[in-house]
């Protein structure tokens, strides 16, 4: 089961996507935002058919005390969208600061400005897959001899 991760952007858009077991998260690829929302659903939807997405999660910028501010009200209405236009499962993913993380994560890694600002919004959109991905795998119930998962 593929899980589409996204991170959304005023101009860019995020992209990154699970492998078939939904463990990992990669990034895929940021696209640019197109002007009409209708376009965009039809890019992702088509792109989640590409791929055989069945879930996609997608960040929600909350403000730092929790509260939804501007952003996070217009990411929610573009998750309703989505959900109806992709007949999808569309999970809303709290993502504060992963911009942030992403960016921290490639200075880390000696990632030079300019090749950056083409992967940070990927990069972003992998941080809160693979957040999505691993809050699911604590929820599961570990299965005795599953060597894949880790024992408390």
């Amino acid at each position: 089961m593929r899980v589409l991760g996204i991170d959304l952007g005023e101009k860019r858009i995020g992209l990154a996507l699970s492998d078939p077991r939904g463990v990992l998260a990669s990034p895929l690829k940021v696209i640019e935002r197109p002007r009409k929302l209708s376009r965009l659903l039809t890019v992702l939807t088509n792109l989640c058919g590409v791929h055989e997405v069945e879930t996609v999660v997608v960040g929600v910028p909350l403000s730092m005390d929790g509260s939804v501010g501007p952003q996070a009200a217009q990411a929610k209405d573009f998750i309703a969208r989505l959900r109806a236009h992709s007949g999808l499962e569309v999970v809303e993913w709290d993502e504060r600061l992963s911009t942030v993380a992403a960016e921290r994560a490639l200075i880390d890694a000696g990632v030079r400005r300019r090749r950056r600002k083409e992967v940070v919004d990927k990069t972003a959109a992998a941080l809160i897959l693979a957040g999505y991905l691993d809050s699911r795998r604590r929820s599961e119930p570990t299965v005795e001899g599953d060597s894949e998962r880790p024992r408390h």
